[in-house]
């Protein structure tokens, strides 16, 4: 048994990941500011061996006992809360990767940073390898998680290349699952929640951007391998199966048996127009792949979403 920090543990993410560390016999000391986090991801999780600290990990992060490994998983991760909250994104990925990693230091604990597609940007490889260095706008709205992301990956290898820390770095791609907010901006829940509810469904563009889209379980099993795995690189965890924006609309609207019709918005500013992950690193280093195909894992994501438009939320 381990005993593991998770930040940014009562968000989406965060939450699925404590809950598989819980049942493979770890300890989990969960840290959450609750800023886009929600206690009700986690509340289940309460009678197990389970420790939640609220707190801001901008500022300085003191856990008490021994600590095994840090998952930093804590940041804004939608458009509509890094476009919200700019300041702070960029705070938690700088100031808060620092504090992260000097508790990692402090406790000889091995670390893994959650980092993101978005430092690809709007990428001109493409499918995209961990080599790749991107394609990224650092003034544009956007620049703000983008940047805080790369800025939290060059830290982390320093701190690996400096103070010999032992670290891992996540590159995740979009992931979708139970749990995710109904309103935070995302293709998924803004789809879902529009067509549960008969609305229009909002495509921005014509809809033939692409995405890769992967279930939140196949994220959770990699991020557990690569936690065990012998490498200090990036590695991308995504589904390489590539969809068009249009063409995911159109399977939830199918499968929620909803009358909505689409309808077009201009694209924001810097939004990527294709998004694949190339997984070879995965495959060959943690002998991972996705196993969810798209239309079992929105099946099983729809219940979830139909619960809260019922409930009105």
């Amino acid at each position: 048994m381990s005993r593991i920090v998770v930040t940014g543990a009562a968000g989406f993410i965060g939450s699925h990941l404590c809950e598989a560390l819980l049942d493979r016999g770890d300890a989990v000391v969960a840290i959450d500011n609750l800023r886009t986090g929600a206690m009700a991801n986690i509340a289940h999780l309460r009678d197990r061996d389970f420790e939640f600290i609220r707190h801001d990990v901008t500022r300085y992060i003191d856990v008490e006992g021994p600590v095994d490994f840090i998952l930093h998983f804590a940041s804004p991760a939608s458009p509509v809360d890094y476009l919200e909250l700019p300041i702070q994104t960029l705070k938690v990925g700088s100031l808060g990767t620092h504090n992260a990693l000097g508790l990692a230091k402090a406790k000889g604990a091995k670390f893994l940073l959650a980092s993101t597609s978005e430092v690809y940007g709007d990428p001109l490889v493409h499918p995209q390898d961990e080599s790749y260095w991107g394609n990224v706008n650092p003034i544009g709205p956007r620049g703000v998680y983008d940047e805080a992301k790369r800025f939290a990956e060059a830290i982390t290898l320093a701190y690996h290349r400096y103070h010999g820390l032992d670290t891992r770095i996540v590159r995740i791609f979009n992931t979708y699952g139970p749990r995710m907010r109904l309103h935070d901006g995302r293709a998924v829940p803004a789809f879902m929640s529009q067509a549960l509810r008969d609305e229009d469904v909002t495509i921005f563009g014509d809809g033939s951007q692409t995405r890769s889209f992967q279930y939140i379980s196949d994220l959770v099993a990699g991020i557990l391998r690569l936690m065990a795995a012998q490498t200090n690189d990036p590695v991308n965890i995504g589904n390489p199966h590539e969809v068009s924006i249009r063409e995911i609309a159109e399977i939830i609207v199918r499968l929620v048996n909803s009358k909505s019709k689409l309808v077009v918005r201009p694209l924001p500013v810097d939004d990527p127009k294709q998004r694949q992950p190339d997984i070879t690193r995965a495959r060959t280093l943690l002998g991972w792949e996705p196993k969810i195909g798209l239309e079992e894992g929105l099946t099983k994501t729809v219940g979830y979403f139909r619960e809260k438009v019922e409930a009105g939320l």
